[in-house]
């Protein structure tokens, strides 16, 4: 088991493939803060509504020069599906092997009605310019999180 994350690590490097046919890596987005958020399954009632925040907040976090970009086990033909349908514009990436998920520390037990089953963190991390995490977010509840996250970003 990786050794849980903090603020002032280097975050994980990582590789994925995103909606439109893209990829997103961190050595893409060297010198770019972004904020890399985990989220359970597109197009369910959560995941929509944090979605559609970030979208909703995009033109700040663009005007702090800050990229969103969300991660789910979906493919990236589901995440084109959701982006059209709810008109999201942030990027949506792809990590069905859970491998990234993992080495953010987003792929935990879960456990519902007693029965214990691995799954999605909701989980959000803000990276800096320089690759370092600044700010975590774990057990997400979505009111009021692109607000927070945005908060911090400014603070970059």
């Amino acid at each position: 088991m990786a050794k849980e994350l903090v603020p002032g690590d280097r975050a994980p490097a990582f590789r994925l493939p995103t909606d439109g046919g893209g990829q997103v890596s961190l050595s893409s987005l060297k010198g770019t803060p972004f904020v890399l958020y985990f989220y359970p399954k597109d197009d369910t009632s959560g995941c929509t509504k944090e979605a559609t925040g970030f979208t909703e907040a995009k033109r700040q976090f663009d005007k702090l020069g800050v990229q969103v970009i969300g991660v789910s086990k979906d493919s990236t033909a589901s995440h084109d599906k959701f982006k059209t349908k709810y008109k999201l514009k942030i990027t949506l990436a792809s990590d069905p092997e859970t491998a990234v998920a993992k080495a953010y520390g987003a792929w935990v037990e879960k456990s519902m009605y007693g029965r214990r089953y691995m799954g999605m963190d909701r989980s959000t991390f803000l990276v800096d310019g320089k690759g370092t995490i600044r700010e975590i977010w774990r057990k997400v509840k979505v009111p009021g999180h692109v607000e927070a996250v945005l908060a911090a970003a400014k603070n970059l």
